[in-house]
C-alpha cells in the first residue's frame, strides 16, 4: 500500500512542480514521444496509478489486481491529461487571424470613412489587433465604434456604426 501512496504523492508533487516551472519540464521531456508526452500526462499517470492502486488494494486485498487496476487508471488519466494539455497549450493552428474571423466583431474607426469611400478600422480578434480598409453605407467619423457586417476582400470589410455622435 505504501508504494502506491508514494507513487500517487509523486504524481501530485510532479503536477505542483509543473505548475511552478511551467514548460521547463516539458522541454526536458520533449524528446520522449513527439508531442504525446507531457509533464501533466506523467503526473496524471503516476497519481492515478498510485492512488487508484491503493484504493484497489484496500478494496480487493490482491496486489496483482491492484497493480492492473492502477495501471489501467493511470493510462486512462494520463491520456486524458495529455489531451487536455495539448488543448490548453494550443496547437498554433488557430493563431492565424483571417479576415472572415472579423464578421460581427466590434472595431473602431481610425481614419474617417467618407460616404461612398474607404477609411480604416482597427479590430481586435483573438488578441490580434488588425487594421483593415473599411466601407460604410454612411459617413463615419474617426473614433466611432463599428460592427463588421461583411468581408469585401482580404484587406477590406463593410462596417456599420454602432453609435453616431
Amino acid at each position: 500500500m505504501t508504494v502506491f501512496l508514494v507513487l500517487g504523492a509523486l504524481g501530485v508533487l510532479l503536477l505542483l512542480v509543473a505548475l511552478v516551472l511551467g514548460d521547463v519540464l516539458d522541454g526536458a521531456l520533449e524528446g520522449l514521444s513527439a508531442g504525446y508526452f507531457s509533464t501533466e500526462a506523467l503526473a496524471g499517470f503516476l497519481g492515478a496509478l498510485g492512488f487508484g492502486g491503493a484504493i484497489a488494494l484496500d478494496a480487493t486485498g490482491s496486489t496483482s489486481l491492484a497493480v492492473v487496476i492502477g495501471l489501467v487508471l493511470g493510462v486512462v488519466l494520463g491520456a486524458v491529461a495529455a489531451k487536455a494539455s495539448r488543448f490548453l497549450h494550443g496547437s498554433g493552428e488557430t493563431d492565424t487571424v483571417r479576415t472572415s474571423d472579423m464578421v460581427e466583431k466590434i472595431g473602431q474607426v481610425v481614419d474617417a470613412i467618407p460616404e461612398g469611400g474607404f477609411g480604416v478600422v482597427s479590430i481586435s480578434v483573438a488578441g490580434h489587433r488588425t487594421r483593415l480598409n473599411a466601407r460604410s453605407s454612411v459617413a463615419v467619423p474617426a473614433g466611432t465604434q463599428v460592427s463588421v457586417t461583411q468581408v469585401i476582400s482580404p484587406t477590406a470589410v463593410q462596417v456599420e456604426p454602432l453609435f453616431l455622435p
